[in-house]
């Protein structure tokens, strides 16, 4: 099942991971990290924070659309007005101060405990050490392999009911968005 990515809430949980990293951070890292927020946050409430799609790539779980926020040249409103092109070493600078008004006081719990786990870590020990051994991870061997929603909570032990009740909560979240934006053009 497949989510409605929130650009603007993906680069608010990014723009705070760079605000604790003093602004920099290399980009393979920074998305290793929204990973781990998203995945910790469809185990513990049943919805990931940026609601991204999943891919397993060479160097581990990685969150689409914000892969292609950062690496290709297309328009990205909220994402380009607080956060870099990557520079040099392949690192993104938080370009200016990016608000939180997305975020509820629990997910931006949830960002300070996975950064405080996971933060201190260089790209390299996150992908070897953590990345790799996700059990919804597969080696992709050059491409990329999507990773279902399904997969993480059935990797966790997570029982077929509670799978079940939560991709129903996803799929009706999913269709209210979906009128919401349709009764706003109208």
């Amino acid at each position: 099942m497949a989510l409605r990515f929130d650009e603007v809430k993906a680069t608010q949980v990014a723009a705070t991971i760079l605000q604790k990293r003093g602004g920099k951070i290399h980009y393979v890292k920074l998305i290793k990290l929204l990973y781990l927020i998203d995945r910790e946050a469809l185990l513990r409430w049943g919805v990931p924070v940026s609601t991204d799609r999943y891919v397993s790539m060479d160097q581990g779980p990685v969150l689409s659309n914000v892969y292609k926020l950062i690496v290709e040249d297309k328009p990205k409103p909220a994402w380009s007005k607080y956060i870099s092109q990557p520079l040099g070493d392949y690192e993104v600078e938080l370009l200016c101060q990016c608000p939180t008004d997305r975020l509820s006081h629990a997910e931006e719990g949830l960002i300070d405990e996975i950064y405080n786990q996971y933060g201190y870590r260089n790209r390299w020990d996150l992908i070897d050490n953590v990345m790799h051994k996700l059990p919804e991870w597969t080696n992709p061997h050059g491409t990329s392999i999507p990773i279902h929603i399904r997969e993480i909570l059935e990797a966790q032990g997570e029982g077929e009911q509670d799978i079940k009740a939560v991709l129903r909560e996803l799929r009706a979240m999913n269709s209210a968005e979906e009128a919401l934006s349709l009764t706003a053009v109208f």
